[in-house]
């Protein structure tokens, strides 16, 4: 809330993935008493319901509603985006802020793995979908939720070749921790490209970490990870309004429209995804050192 003292965001629309706890709660309530048409784009919807009603008991003329997002089914998000689009309004915020971690392995209806596609390839599919929108109501930012984490991790082999492999891994090469690293290394290397393709007509795009704020149901797959992020929570920030920092709204430069082409398949999608990260890494970015760079 102090971050956005005397932001008046009244006619601006947000999307929020993952919204009914967390940061992505305290984000969207932020937005919605500052005066934006917020939605909730959550799987819980019970739970989607309940934080709309939280944000309302705080301010009854805030414009905020629950819409059902899916990131572990394609056709969820597809969904989604019809959905919102039927609505005939601009979108002026897509906080990429929906994540799992430390799943246990599992494929999603999709046949892919779970934590790569909720934590990269459903919020890439979002954008693909919705990014004609973002374009024609520039200025318009998109945000994607990191971590630190991704850091410590690549997506090469043993040989130093890319390997996409790795991204969507079988039983036997899976490994919880190393899943989430990968899938937040692949949302930077997105937003990264995505900036520099969508830029140019109005649209930014920025990838943020969001701080060592343990009061947050990420970690509730695992008895241990709970356990660690309890003893952890004592000497960390708490959750606050302040999560919202780094998403106050900038003027961008007016820009016309360019209609990106959309994938009309799932092998389209995920070869465009690829394609994404592919370029991205050969781009030079903040987040990878250029010694590494030079080598991929």
């Amino acid at each position: 809330m102090e971050i956005l003292q005397g932001c008046d965001l009244s006619g601006k629309v947000v999307i929020v993935t993952g919204a009914n706890s967390g940061i992505g709660f305290e984000t969207a309530k932020s937005f919605a008493l500052h005066g934006a048409y917020v939605i909730l784009a959550c799987r819980n919807m019970s739970r989607a319901s309940d934080a709309v009603q939280h944000i309302l008991a705080e301010w009854h003329k805030a414009k905020v509603e629950a819409m059902t997002l899916d990131l572990a089914s394609l056709h969820s998000v597809q969904h989604f985006a019809e959905a919102f689009k039927s609505k005939n309004v601009p979108l002026h915020i897509l906080i990429c802020n929906a994540a799992v971690f430390a799943l246990p392995w599992s494929m999603t209806e999709d046949d892919l793995e779970s934590t790569f596609q909720v934590n990269y390839l459903g919020n890439f599919y979002l954008v693909q979908l919705l990014q004609d929108v973002l374009c024609r109501s520039s200025p318009a930012r998109v945000v994607m939720v990191s971590s630190e984490s991704h850091r410590f991790t690549d997506i090469k082999d043993s040989s130093g070749k890319l390997d996409f492999s790795l991204l969507s891994p079988s039983k036997k090469e899976y490994w919880a921790m190393l899943a989430y690293n990968r899938s937040k290394l692949c949302n930077i290397l997105f937003s990264n490209e995505l900036n520099r393709r969508l830029s140019p007509h109005g649209v930014t795009s920025n990838a943020v970490h969001p701080g060592t704020m343990m009061y947050s149901s990420l970690h509730r797959n695992w008895w241990v990870y709970t356990l660690l992020f309890t003893l952890a929570r004592p000497f960390t920030k708490s959750m606050s309004p302040n999560t919202v920092g780094h998403l106050k709204p900038v003027p961008v430069g007016k820009h016309g429209e360019k209609h990106v082409k959309k994938p009309c398949s799932l092998q389209a999608y995920l070869i465009s995804a690829q394609n994404v990260v592919l370029m991205s890494i050969k781009v030079p970015s903040y987040h990878v050192d250029r010694t590494e760079q030079r080598k991929i």
